[in-house]
């Protein structure tokens, strides 16, 4: 930088257009090329780091964040060539006179300020009819979906249960096999004891009265997970199915990731006045996809995971009836019944004694095919 005889410095040339320009396109080819050579296909880069989802609604959700990616983008692209517009064309330059060294000013420029004062109202506007679109489809529950599950969370793992289940004509379970009931009911015989005419139940229920869990539902046919033992719920494809949840403790949260979507399941959902049930449209493709609380529950909160099976209409079917004709059957065995792995190929069971084994395989199995090699399952009225 140097000096004028006047004491005002003057700035160096600047750079021509032209080259600005060249200097602009280069970095862009680059992003192209780059892109290219990542191995991302157009979807995933579409996708802009949201994950893929199995279920129409996650499909409706990443098609509205990528639209709005690209509103951003194309707002910052907008910001970002009208900065680069004023450092490259409105830059002091030495020819320059007196006169011109403070260029002309703008003010009270009452369209334009207008315009950038309606814009992003617009922009919000569109953003927030579109969200409550997503939001309400996403959150749309019809009547009589063809297949009811029970979803009970306990400290620190999940139950399952089939409340109703209808493929095609065929109602392979029906709601009124299920019930409602209380969580300690087969041990209350134990602590039962009497004072003169008065019954007292001690120990059961954390010292509550038991009757206050009886929001919670008990099936024909049902998952338990264990600690030696990841809870595998099987689902058909291709159909409506609605999950009624609900906690037997503490709050936690039914999440699969490929669902991109989790719900609180909260105790006593009446008192609590939250709605404990969702639905899913369909499950787009068959496979393994691991669940997991999203709440933090308590110590072993972290491992309280489960897997969602996804199987054909017919494969399900054939499931249920196994399990319906087969109640001191395993989940494993019914799984087996139907040529799918019988154990989780997502996750692994925790151990609650907090050691460290190094035992945990480092291939559970194939997510994406789940069949059992050279299987052959049995026709229906053969053994």
């Amino acid at each position: 930088m140097k000096l004028t005889n006047r004491g005002r410095p003057s700035a160096r040339r600047g750079v021509p257009a032209s080259r600005t320009i060249k200097r602009l396109s280069a970095l862009a080819v680059l992003g192209v090329v780059v892109l290219m050579t990542s191995g991302c296909s157009a979807e995933e880069a579409l996708r802009f780091g949201w994950p893929e989802g199995v279920t129409p609604e996650a499909h409706d959700m990443r098609v509205f964040w990528t639209w709005c990616v690209i509103a951003a983008l194309a707002m910052g692209v907008l910001v970002w060539a009208l900065i680069f517009w004023t450092i490259t064309f409105h830059r002091a330059k030495e020819t320059e006179s007196d006169d011109e060294v403070i260029p002309r000013q703008t003010a009270y420029n009452v369209p334009l300020e207008l315009a950038y004062t309606a814009i992003p109202f617009v922009l919000i506007a569109v953003m927030f009819y579109f969200t409550v679109v997503v939001q309400n489809n996403v959150e749309k529950e019809e009547d009589n979906p063809a297949v009811v599950v029970d979803v009970t969370a306990f400290q620190w793992n999940w139950k399952f249960g089939y409340n109703s289940v209808k493929i095609g004509d065929d109602q392979l379970v029906n709601a009124k096999d299920s019930r409602n009931g209380e969580p300690f009911e087969l041990q209350i015989p134990k602590y039962r004891e009497h004072e003169g005419e008065k019954e007292l139940i001690k120990g059961a229920a954390g010292g509550r009265s038991n009757e206050e869990r009886k929001y919670l539902k008990f099936d024909k046919i049902e998952t338990q997970g264990t600690s030696s033992t990841i809870p595998v719920l099987v689902l058909p494809t291709d159909t409506r199915i609605e999950f009624d949840l609900a906690a037997a403790d503490v709050v936690h949260s039914f999440w699969v990731p490929e669902f991109l979507f989790k719900r609180d399941v909260m105790p006593f959902p009446a008192q609590n006045h939250t709605d404990p049930s969702f639905q899913i449209s369909s499950i787009d493709r068959e496979g393994a996809f691991v669940g997991r609380c999203a709440e933090m529950c308590g110590t072993f909160h972290a491992m309280m995971n489960f897997e969602v099976r996804a199987v054909s209409p017919a494969d399900f079917a054939s499931y249920i009836k196994y399990r319906s004709e087969n109640p001191e059957a395993s989940n494993a065995q019914a799984l087996h019944s139907i040529c799918q792995v019988p154990e989780s190929v997502t996750t692994v069971p925790f151990d609650s004694r907090r050691v460290s084994n190094d035992q945990t395989p480092k291939d559970l199995g194939d997510a994406n095919n789940t069949k059992v090699a050279g299987c052959v399952q049995a026709k229906e009225g053969t053994n």
